[in-house]
């Protein structure tokens, strides 16, 4: 892989931002019209520009052959538990279904074990990763209608990402969470948890012991997810302080404004600009929490899902790595051995094998990836963009 497809300097992309530095959003190294650059003349127009390379994004989705929808959460309560159930849509052309249309309810578990499923037979592939199962920072109730919404669309998210992956979307895994009513029996069949352990157990050891002839490209690939995982890290943590001092600013504007519908009542010849002042307030209050609102449900999900999935992609080397350390340790013992080498010889080769496979799969996943994570963070920023200046323009007005 060349170096332009797996950049080290990240300095284009992302701000170095550390967790008690001042919020700086603007590039210091962007040209303006008086210096002869192509930056659009104003962020809506910029707004606008992003707008027309969405719309033609959407219009390649209408032409899948394979659509799935999670909509519909309905809250279940048993004697043991209590839990949320969506519908899952999916509609198709492919061969492989039976039927063109399947209605299917799933629970979070249901989503848990399909992503296991898929990381367990594509161990090299890149499987988008899911909410978490406990709710984050800043969210009060995971039974809230607002946190289910955010939920129901990440999940949404996840089936359209492994519906749209080349191979993913073919697996008998998938084909069995859209199509089949109970899937209570499938779920039986999974990996135990001591299979998971011992995987863990074998990395680390492989980890320790050193890998000596990882390529260069995926040393590079390396070094961008933790350079990249730290610098999202930061922008996350940012944006839900943000989210959060907004809600602090709200507070104080509800306790602040009656307080001049009280002064007014008691000040006749001021009554009526406080009352004008208390209105404002008011006003101020309904359209910072539209903003809250849009910044919890857009903004700091789609930043927090890429805080996971670097997470996943380190996943996915350390699993590549761990192939590569299997072939390196039979090939040396292979060197070593002067008596009956055949199966030997036999196993090294099937590893080799193994590991070009796993190369393979990593490298194609790799640039999807990278392709997948600009478009959605310039999106998610793009949209915030466009919200802030509503926002400031309402304020302004009030």
């Amino acid at each position: 892989m060349s170096g332009q497809a797996v950049p080290v300097d990240l300095s284009g992309h992302m701000l170095d931002l550390e967790e008690d530095e001042d919020l700086e959003v603007f590039s210091k190294h962007h040209s303006s019209a008086a210096d002869g650059g192509s930056m659009p003349n104003s962020p809506s127009s910029m707004v606008n520009q992003y707008r027309l390379e969405d719309e033609e994004d959407e219009l390649v989705d209408t032409m899948k052959d394979l659509l799935v929808t999670v909509d519909q959460p309905e809250s279940h309560v048993t004697a043991i538990e209590t839990f949320i159930v969506y519908r899952v849509v999916t509609k198709t052309t492919r061969s492989e279904f039976d039927s063109s249309e399947y209605e299917v309810r799933r629970r979070y578990q249901d989503f848990l074990w399909l992503r296991g499923r898929l990381e367990d037979s594509y161990p090299t592939l890149i499987v988008n990763p899911l909410p978490e199962k406990f709710v984050m920072k800043g969210m009060v109730d995971r039974f809230n209608d607002d946190f289910i919404e955010t939920r129901r669309k990440a999940l949404d998210r996840f089936l359209n990402k492994v519906s749209a992956h080349p191979v993913l979307s073919h697996s008998q895994h998938l084909h069995v969470f859209l199509t089949a009513q109970d899937l209570l029996s499938h779920r039986k069949q999974g990996p135990g948890f001591l299979s998971r352990v011992g995987e863990t157990v074998r990395a680390v050891a492989h980890s320790v012991r050193g890998l000596k002839g990882r390529p260069e490209e995926f040393t590079l690939m390396h070094d961008y997810v933790e350079e990249f995982s730290s610098k999202i890290s930061s922008v996350d943590k940012i944006t839900q302080r943000i989210a959060k001092e907004q809600r602090e600013y709200v507070d104080e504007l509800k306790r602040c404004g009656p307080t001049y519908s009280l002064w007014a009542a008691l000040e006749e010849d001021l009554a009526e600009p406080l009352r004008g002042v208390a209105g404002c307030v008011e006003r101020c209050c309904v359209e910072t929490e539209e903003h809250i609102q849009y910044l919890s449900e857009v903004l700091v999900p789609a930043v927090h899902e890429y805080v996971l999935s670097a997470d996943t992609v380190k996943a996915v080397m350390r699993r590549r790595d761990t192939i590569h350390a299997d072939y390196e340790v039979k090939n040396e013992a292979l060197a070593l051995r002067k008596d009956e080498p055949q199966a030997l010889e036999e196993e090294v080769g099937r590893l080799a094998e193994r590991l070009e496979l796993a190369n393979s799969a990593l490298k194609g996943d790799w640039c999807r990836w990278q392709e997948g994570m600009r478009g959605d963070l310039r999106s998610a920023f793009v949209s915030a963009t466009e919200k802030n200046i509503q926002y400031y323009e309402k304020v302004q007005l009030v």
